[in-house]
């Protein structure tokens, strides 16, 4: 039998029937951290670069840790670059989620990265790469589209004035909320529970579903996150590595070793 690439996240998305999936940042930059995300039973992984110490070469030995998880993974590259989507696809990156895109053009710009030529801007090296297995899966160039799905997110307000046109854009497979960095841009730092920004993110829920396309957003809060998927939210972060680890952490130095600092944390 020809080897086959896996399902991209939407069509896990559409298998469930109507579930929505649950998922987690791996941010650490450890394939191993990354093989116990990928086996939690959690749907998804979301392996950052864009504020975690992740290269190439980081990223690559994520994906082969989470290869055979029954978990989808998404990286989220740091900039909406055509050479940094060119390299991240060419190590078998199948789902992408694009930061800061805060036009229908960027989107495009986005979407083009991801398709050959005449149909988009991605430089021909399949040959030498793994998303093709070297060349080893049948008609690679012709149906390499089909194996990628592009996210962008939503973290702005020129963004947020922007929702329809952005999910207009032909090959934008859904959205993403980011409320930290949607707070920051309304002069709202660190209050991403706050009532404005909570009603913006909702609105964005509410264009996509009027556009048939899924949107998700990044909630540790779990009632926030509970409130965003009865609003209609498709796929949610619920928590970061980093974070159960720091604070699983100082829950042990609380109460073994002295009381931790209880100031209030900005952001998640």
């Amino acid at each position: 039998m020809p080897l086959q690439l896996g399902p991209t996240f939407y069509s896990a998305l559409s298998a469930q029937q109507g579930r929505s999936l649950a998922g987690m940042w791996v941010c650490s930059g450890s394939p191993l951290v990354a093989e116990i995300c990928a086996g939690s039973g959690l749907d998804w992984v979301l392996i950052d670069a864009e504020h975690s110490p992740n290269g190439l070469e980081s990223i690559l030995a994520q994906l082969q840790a989470m290869y055979g998880y029954p978990v989808q993974a998404m990286v989220r590259p740091p900039v909406n670059d055509t050479v940094v989507i060119k390299q991240y696809l060419d190590l078998g990156v199948q789902n992408l989620l694009i930061p800061m895109v805060n036009s229908a053009f960027e989107a495009a710009a986005a979407v083009a990265a991801v398709r050959y030529p005449p149909h988009g801007v991605r430089g021909v090296g399949s040959a030498l790469a793994r998303a093709s297995r070297w060349n080893r899966v049948p008609d690679y160039l012709a149906t390499a589209g089909d194996t990628v799905s592009v996210t962008v997110q939503i973290e702005s307000t020129a963004a947020v004035d922007a929702v329809e046109e952005i999910l207009a854009v032909d090959g934008v497979d859904g959205i993403f909320l980011g409320p930290s960095d949607l707070a920051a841009s309304m002069g709202l730092l660190g209050q991403q529970e706050h009532p404005e920004v909570r009603a913006a993110v909702e609105r964005c829920i509410k264009a996509a579903t009027a556009a048939g396309k899924p949107a998700g957003v990044n909630a540790f809060n779990p009632d926030t996150a509970r409130a965003y998927l009865d609003a209609g939210a498709s796929f949610v972060l619920v928590g970061a590595d980093v974070a159960v680890l720091a604070r699983a952490s100082e829950a042990l130095a609380s109460e073994f070793v002295r009381p931790v600092d209880a100031a209030v944390k900005q952001s998640y």
